[in-house]
């Protein structure tokens, strides 16, 4: 793929992540800043990521984690590391992750998104966002005076 051509395809995937971004925060959830330190973030974390094209993956993807707060996450983290096994904290995280991705695959959909699990044992609890909504309507969010998304020529993505 050339660099210009690279350079639309990544752009693409960072629309379709900052239109995730909007329905996860129009639902209502905390969503992180894109670039934020991870150790600050609780909430929604919506990227684009190119670690699947080391496997062969032509482009990148979109996926969503949720973030506890970090002092639950730390907790986590040490036991964890000190094999304590399935700790109070070790679950607690463990279902709160679980539950928001459910939520999030859920808020998505409803929106129009095909987004499911990301199926990587690596990152269990992540959602994978595969296309957007058609955008020739605004979101359910948006003004009834604002121009419909999709106005610009956008694609669903």
């Amino acid at each position: 793929m050339d660099e210009h051509s690279e350079r639309h395809v990544n752009a693409r995937y960072e629309r379709l992540a900052q239109r995730v971004r909007d329905e996860l925060a129009a639902a209502g959830l905390p969503v992180t800043a894109p670039g934020l330190n991870g150790g600050f973030a609780t909430g929604a974390e919506v990227r684009v990521s190119t670690w699947n094209q080391h496997f062969g993956a032509a482009d990148p993807e979109v996926l969503v984690s949720w973030h506890v707060s970090p002092r639950l996450r730390g907790r986590a983290e040490e036991d964890a590391r000190r094999a304590d096994g399935a700790t109070p904290a070790v679950r607690q995280s463990d279902e709160a992750r679980t539950a928001m991705a459910t939520a999030m695959t859920a808020i998505l959909t409803a929106a129009g998104y095909t987004a499911r699990d990301h199926g990587n044992e690596f990152s269990p609890f992540d959602v994978q966002v595969l296309a957007g909504p058609e955008r020739r309507t605004a979101p359910a969010w948006a003004d009834r005076e604002d121009t419909p998304a999709g106005a610009d020529g956008e694609s669903g993505n």
